[in-house]
């Protein structure tokens, strides 16, 4: 089962810069990059003071709704190497993290769990993005 169609999605320069690097520091076998290397090519790109105020970025809070289940979920995005281990936070080399990135709220996009399973999430909120609140070192 493939992934059905992806909507269009937006990061920004800075985000894509530290993504880039990010993923440079993987190993190619690290489950997740070559997916999210698939989504910054398709991304376009701008400035982080010109990013939509409804977008999804890095260190953003977001709430969505993930499907069939109808549960809400509310996280931060972060990168690998800033996670805690607390339960509301999402790796964007997960899945779920890559599919997300990018977004603008009411976009929906569907992908495969690792069970195989095709799961849907809608962005309801961005409650938190960065560029938003002026913070562009984040």
């Amino acid at each position: 089962m493939e992934i059905t169609t992806r909507p269009a999605i937006i990061v920004s320069e800075p985000d894509l810069e530290r993504l880039e690097a990010m993923l440079a520091s993987l190993p190619d076998t690290h489950p997740g990059a070559e997916a999210l290397r698939e989504e910054l090519d398709r991304a376009q790109i701008l400035p982080a003071e010109e990013m939509p105020a409804d977008v999804v970025t890095m260190n953003s809070r977001i709430r969505f709704v993930v499907e069939p289940a109808g549960k809400e979920v509310e996280v931060d995005l972060v990168y690998p190497r800033d996670l805690t281990g607390l339960p509301d936070q999402l790796s964007v080399t997960t899945p779920a993290g890559i599919a997300v990135l990018g977004l603008a709220v009411g976009q929906q996009i569907e992908w495969l769990a690792p069970n195989g399973q095709a799961v849907r999430a809608r962005i309801v909120d961005v409650t938190y993005q960065p560029e938003r609140s002026g913070d562009f070192m984040r």
